[in-house]
């Protein structure tokens, strides 16, 4: 019997070049921290031109291209036309602006290559330094629950799945709703992925209960506690209310504190979706205003928002991690579990989310938080809000300039007066970003179209603001 031939080795993906790749990669790290420091020098942002979008459409290569032939390709049709966040122009949406730090963190993490699924291996101590780092923060006690996850719209989906597993026991994962008559509450200003994350949960949006907001865009308690009456009364089971830190209208906060207290009297599972809002507990002179979200049973938040690690670096924290494992782990053979070795390291990031592939998402945020530190973190979201305040002004001191809500936050809604205001705002923003100026957004509110500020970017100064709304008042109506 002839002994097995070995199959003839291949060629691997690695540079048969390594000096010549070596160059090439420092030239592409260049190019990108050439286009962060001069980021001023761009415009916000920029259409596509049809001649680019033909150029990208090509067919899938099956032979290589050079390295270098690839990082002009992208220099030409990716770089001049992304999202705008990193500009400080950027105020349409609460996205941050990234950092080199976290860029570079990022690129690391890249190399690295690590699945955060599960294991003994020290990228998953890393996020797991993360929870130890901000647990207290948050008043999470030993034994919560954290969880890294693409971003605040997966964090409240799986803090539903937690909530409901509280009610109904794991049992719900075999055996399902069964008819179960949950009800869940959150204001009228909540985003709208908690409605969606009823939806996929299988209680459905109907079992969404929206409670009317104040003139300061904050849950009206009485009309809480009236709704939570209603449902009992009817039969219904209330388990779940969401308050919000940082609503993504006008950046108004839930009365937290008086939200945890009805839950803690009503017996329901407090939640608070802190997608940008709950970052600001770095912050001495805004942390105060989060009282409450120390008593939340869960806290979504975007560390790729205030926290200015680059997308996405989404969390999720659960005071009972005990109860958010027995919603998601499901050993499976092939992962069986060792007392030694790689297989080790017991209970694995997968046993708190539905995700067995996860990138290391930890570690920018890791180099974020080490290389700048929570206090300067915590400077810059203060910065940020004293920037929305200084649009209010400029706004309030303009006759021709409209405030269309109160300003929490980082978020200003403002609008020019003149006939049709609707269509003009409208075309006032379209403007702006076409010709790269600044790029706001808009927003609705009380039936009426607003330009939305969000100032979020850490690069964003008082000249910025002021190229804003000098824009803005180029594009008034001409009198007769």
């Amino acid at each position: 019997m002839h002994p097995p031939q070995p199959p003839a080795e291949h060629d691997d993906l690695d540079p048969k070049d390594w000096p010549a790749t070596r160059a090439q990669a420092h030239r592409m790290l260049d190019d990108i921290l050439d286009y962060v420091e001069h980021v001023r020098d761009r415009p916000v942002w920029q259409s596509i031109p049809d001649a680019v979008k033909a150029a990208i459409r090509e067919p899938c290569p099956r032979g290589p291209t050079e390295l270098a032939e690839v990082h002009d390709a992208f220099l030409r049709l990716v770089l001049p036309y992304g999202t705008g966040n990193v500009h400080p122009g950027f105020m349409g949406w609460v996205h941050g602006g990234g950092s080199v730090a976290g860029m570079l963190g990022e690129m690391l993490a890249a190399g690295l290559n690590a699945n955060l699924g599960g294991r003994e291996h020290m990228p998953i101590e890393v996020e797991r330094q993360i929870l130890r780092w901000l647990g207290p923060v948050f008043g999470m006690p030993e034994g919560a629950g954290g969880l890294f996850v693409t971003g605040s719209s997966m964090a409240n989906f799986m803090a539903i799945l937690v909530a409901r597993t509280g009610a109904l026991g794991p049992e719900v994962r075999q055996r399902g709703l069964d008819g179960a008559p949950l009800t869940a509450y959150a204001g009228t200003s909540v985003h709208g992925c908690v409605r969606r994350g009823m939806e996929m949960s299988g209680l459905g949006s109907d079992a969404l209960r929206v409670i009317p907001v104040d003139r300061d865009g904050r849950m009206d308690l009485d009309a809480l506690r009236a709704a939570i009456a209603r449902d009992r009364a009817a039969g219904l089971r209330p388990f779940l209310v969401v308050g919000t830190a940082g609503t993504v209208d006008t950046g108004a906060i839930d009365d937290l504190e008086g939200i945890a207290a009805i839950a803690a009297a009503e017996r329901l599972w407090f939640h608070v979706d802190g997608a940008f809002g709950a970052l600001a507990m770095f912050a001495p002179s805004l942390a105060p205003r989060l009282a409450g979200i120390r008593r939340a049973d869960s806290l979504a938040l975007d560390f790729h928002k205030w926290g200015q690690v680059p997308y996405d670096a989404g969390y999720l924290m659960v005071r009972d991690g005990a109860l958010q494992q027995r919603t998601f782990a499901a050993p499976a053979v092939y992962l069986r579990r060792e007392v030694r070795g790689l297989a080790a390291g017991s209970p694995w990031p997968c046993d708190f989310g539905p995700d067995l592939s996860r990138g290391f998402r930890a570690l920018k945020t890791w180099f974020t938080l080490k290389v700048y530190g929570t206090d300067r973190l915590g400077a810059v979201i203060e910065h940020t809000c004293a920037l929305a305040q200084y649009l209010k002004a400029r706004v309030e001191a303009s006759p021709e300039l409209e405030l269309m809500a109160p300003v929490s936050l980082n978020i200003v809604c403002f609008r020019l007066r003149g006939p049709d205001p609707d269509a003009l705002n409208r075309r006032v923003v379209e403007d702006l970003h076409e010709a790269g100026l600044s790029a706001p957004s808009t927003t609705i509110l009380d039936g009426r179209l607003a330009i939305r500020a969000a100032i979020v970017n850490h690069r964003t100064q008082a000249r910025d603001i002021d190229s804003l709304v000098d824009a803005v008042l180029l594009r008034r109506p001409l009198e007769g």
